[in-house]
């Protein structure tokens, strides 16, 4: 019930009622200590019990109240009445930025004028580490005399600067009330990271801003569309028309700064809200140039404007970072005089960049990579040029080195030719076209030319003996342990330097090895070169945000970083100059459904990074996860939603790992936590998540799985006794204790029961035999799986496995019928996406057990580009 005038709350009176919402009522107050009249906003008693609610009002107040700017609403302080909490703010006259459009775009200067105070005030709660997360037109207010004030950070994210980085991307954001599937912030005016599920930094506000303005300008939302579906599709996927079409008379800078707010990728939008309200000041002099619009290049040229925007986008996010955390334009430009650093882009076209490297001259490239669907082979291209040709060496795949006279390491029949693997024959090629010299056979690893051309150092692999070898030159072993990759000769040819499981290493030619980085120390490292100097040796690394980039390391270990990125950066090489041969590469993984005997797959994934879960007895429906904001580490920084095959919505039912979908459709159980799990029933429908209870001396492990059996009473799940090797164990869901169903270091496949619900197929992680184990006791029987073949469902009929074969390429993937009773394998269906342009790899494929359905995941790499940089030190 509102409060009538009069009422006292402490020093404040209330005066009158100004409006009410739904995170409460706002009030006109006096405040009778300093004689001045403020605004108060109180959450109702209905709302006031609510934790998530109660939780979100302190927020708004503690991360506002901690902001003194002229541009951003002032908070006096708060407190509580009659167990309703409330917040004190200043009082403000005029109206809002919606009100203030109006149905009529804003003239360009007036919206300047207002956007420049908004960047002020972003760029202020920036600094502070607050994030407002929901800015649009609504949360922006207009004062009488002319003055912005940001409003409402009830979904802003404060973020202690003494956070590690690591976690920073895991802090809490809160939660909107909403209906399954509805993302944080106003879906309009949303990031595409937002909708997505991602961590939010301060680069989305800039998103936000950018739609605001675009909004202000043309009195048109940049994404709004008939329904949130649409509206959330067009953010991560389309354009708003460009702002010279909207009819007004827009300056082509002013265009390209509200597409540089625009941008897709966080990486390439202004990486500060300070550089933005500096590129506004600058426009709204009436000396201002006015350069030619992306619109009035011709079509033909406007790929590489845009392609130019972007190498232009990563140099502006290197000095950026370089000049400080403020990221005050003028430090950047003189840092920029300082350490000019240039990005020139090489390829322009779809598909994926395999390995690269220079030639002698440091200025002409040659590279393997698959474009538009097409097996690999090889290109070469130069600085400066627009275009590749393709060298036409039959069956070469790919690049591995090249030597200083000029002669090419090569890949021949590869084993998959769209990926290029290193998996094939070895060749030497001279680049005069001669014929290939084939040299070693079943090519496993790196190779690297030595200085004097002739030796190769190579790493091979024992899969007898589970082992690598490096060898230097081809046949004499340097140095062997498991899982060495990227070796490379140093510019002397004294030494090598290579990545292992245990970190990155140098070995000399007498097989003395020193290591340079610790395992955790060269995590997320997948390449590196040597500097022309031989003093270091640099490499790319990418662990937002402070240890991603491009970095240096001495032959004692200390490392620093030459080039700060936001981006995973691939580095191939470094010529004479010092220049960087580097790949920047986006990924996607998707889920295709496939039904019957139909030849068309439905893509069944909904934003970019779906991984699936399960898939129902009937094919009908999925589940499956997308990233997700938790503030929670491991398992819970993903989203769980399910989603009918028919490509329909999904609907979210919460975080976690899914494990598996109960045979009514009623639950998923989940894994959730991180570093100790524990299993979560999640309803699909109606209903609360259950807790599902194990004893206190039964742990699951991260990866642990869990299954139901036939019906929605018993399930496997995956754990050990303290100090004991996991286990299969049998739950009563209804309750009773835990027993064991096989004995330690057997686990069960999940999916593979058989049809009476009897027995279910075993792996022992020991010998890696399989087993047939009865689910009420007995002896398990031996079945003549090999290591290497998973079983992924059991027929119907219970005469055969369906399995996949892990020595078989990423791509295509093929599923066989094991016959149980003879070993027989027939093969059932090769699993090959329509559209195969820069598919990488096919992963976790699952079938229904009358082979009707099935439904696998996909990796695509949307974009790899090579680039050249110039200018590091």
């Amino acid at each position: 019930m509102p409060l009538t005038a009069g009422t006292r709350l402490g020093p404040y009176q209330i005066l009158a009622l100004l409006g009410a919402g739904g995170m409460g009522e706002v009030y006109r107050a006096r405040d009778t200590a300093l004689g001045r009249d403020v605004a108060i906003k109180v959450l109702p008693p209905s709302v006031a019990s609510d934790p998530d609610r109660l939780r979100r009002f302190e927020q708004e107040a503690r991360s506002a109240g901690s902001l003194n700017h002229p541009n951003i609403l002032s908070i006096h302080g708060f407190g509580s009445h009659e167990g309703s909490p409330y917040v004190v703010s200043e009082l403000l006259e005029g109206s809002t930025l919606r009100e203030r459009i109006g149905g009529a775009a804003l003239a360009p200067r007036r919206a300047i004028d207002y956007a420049i105070q908004i960047a002020r005030g972003l760029a202020a709660a920036h600094e502070k580490g607050i994030v407002h997360r929901d800015l649009k037109p609504e949360n922006v207010f207009v004062t009488n005399d002319g003055r912005v004030k940001i409003l409402d950070f009830g979904l802003a994210k404060l973020i202690d600067s003494r956070i590690p980085a690591e976690e920073l991307t895991a802090s809490p954001t809160a939660p909107l009330e909403t209906e399954p599937g509805v993302v944080m912030g106003t879906v309009g005016y949303s990031s595409p990271e937002q909708v997505r599920g991602q961590p939010a930094d301060h680069r989305s506000d800039i998103f936000s801003f950018g739609s605001v303005l675009y909004e202000m300008l043309t009195d048109r939302r940049a994404f709004k569309r008939d329904s949130t579906v649409e509206t959330m599709n067009a953010i991560l996927k389309e354009d708003p028309p460009e702002l010279s079409q909207t009819g007004g008379s827009i300056p082509p800078a002013l265009d390209r700064l509200v597409r540089h707010c625009l941008e897709k990728s966080p990486q390439q939008r202004f990486q500060s809200a300070h550089d933005v309200a500096y590129d506004l000041e600058a426009l709204s002099e009436p000396s201002a140039p006015l350069a030619p619009t992306v619109a009035a290049v011709g079509k033909g040229k406007r790929k590489l404007a845009i392609a130019g925007a972007v190498a232009s986008a990563l140099v502006l996010l290197a000095v950026a970072y370089l000049a400080g955390r403020g990221g005050e334009r003028a430090a950047a430009r003189d840092q920029a005089a300082k350490n000019p650093i240039r990005f020139q882009r090489l390829t322009f076209r779809r598909g994926n960049v395999l390995n690269a490297a220079f030639m002698p001259d440091g200025q002409t490239v040659v590279y393997g990579a698959s474009w538009d669907g097409q097996p690999s082979e090889l290109y070469l291209t130069r600085t400066g040029a627009r275009e590749s040709r393709p060298l036409g060496i039959p069956n070469a795949n790919d690049v591995l080195s090249i030597s200083r006279s000029g002669e090419l390491a090569v890949v021949l029949k590869a084993r998959n030719p769209l990926l290029g693997e290193r998996m094939g024959t070895l060749a030497r090629v001279p680049i005069t076209g001669a014929q290939p010299r084939e040299i070693l056979d079943d090519l496993w690893g790196s190779v690297d030319w030595a200085p004097d051309g002739e030796n190769l150092a190579v790493v091979r692999a024992d899969q007898k003996h589970r082992t690598t070898r490096l060898e230097f030159p081809v046949g004499k072993t340097l140095y062997e342990a498991p899982g060495i990759y990227n070796a490379r000769v140093s510019p002397e040819g004294d030494r090598i330097a290579f990545l292992e499981s245990s970190g990155l290493s140098v070995v000399d030619r007498t097989g003395k090895r020193t290591q340079l980085l610790t395992e955790s120390e060269a995590q997320s490292v997948q390449s590196l070169a040597w500097h022309p100097s031989g003093r270091e040796i640099w490499f790319e690394r990418f662990a937002f945000p402070d240890l991603t980039g491009i970095f240096a390391s001495d032959l004692a270990g200390k490392v620093r970083r030459i080039l700060p990125s936001f981006d995973s950066l691939i580095l191939h090489g470094i010529n004479g100059d010092g220049e960087l041969l580097v790949e920047r590469a986006v990924e996607r993984h998707g889920i295709l459904f496939g039904h019957g005997e139909e030849s068309k797959e439905l893509d069944v994934s909904w934003l970019d990074w779906s991984h699936l879960g399960d898939l129902s007895p009937d094919g009908r429906s999925i589940v499956f996860t997308e990233p997700s904001d938790t503030g929670e580490l491991g398992d819970a920084a993903t989203t769980i939603y399910l989603r009918q095959t028919d490509g329909s919505p999904p609907v979210r039912l919460g975080v976690g790992i899914p494990c598996s979908l109960s045979p009514s459709g009623k639950w998923v159980m989940a894994r959730i936590g991180s570093p100790a799990p524990h299993l979560v029933l999640l309803p699909t429908s109606t209903g609360e998540p259950r807790p599902v209870p194990l004893p206190r001396d039964l742990e699951l492990d991260t990866g642990s799985r869990a299954a139901w059996i036939l019906d929605d009473r018993r399930a496997f799940v995956d754990a050990k006794e303290k100090g004991r090797k996991l286990r299969t164990w049998l739950l009563d869901l209804e309750g009773g204790k835990p027993r064991p169903f096989t004995p330690e270091g057997v686990v069960v496949y999940f999916h593979v029961m058989s049809p009476d619900g009897r027995s279910v197929f075993c792996r022992n992680l020991t010998d890696m035999k399989g087993y047939f184990y009865p689910v009420e006791g007995g002896q398990p029987r031996e079945v003549a799986i090999a290591p290497d073949e998973t079983p992924i469902q059991w027929s119907e009929t219970g005469d055969f496995l369906y399995i996949v074969d892990r020595k078989d390429p990423p791509i295509p993937k093929r599923i066989w019928r094991f016959d149980v009773a003879t070993g027989k394998r027939t093969l059932w269906r090769s699993l090959v996406p329509s559209d195969v342009t820069g598919v990488t790899r096919i992963g976790d494929i699952q079938v229904t057990a009358d082979g009707k359905s099935y439904v696998y995941e996909f990796t695509r790499m949307l974009s790899s580009d090579l680039f050249i940089v110039s200018g590091l030190k």
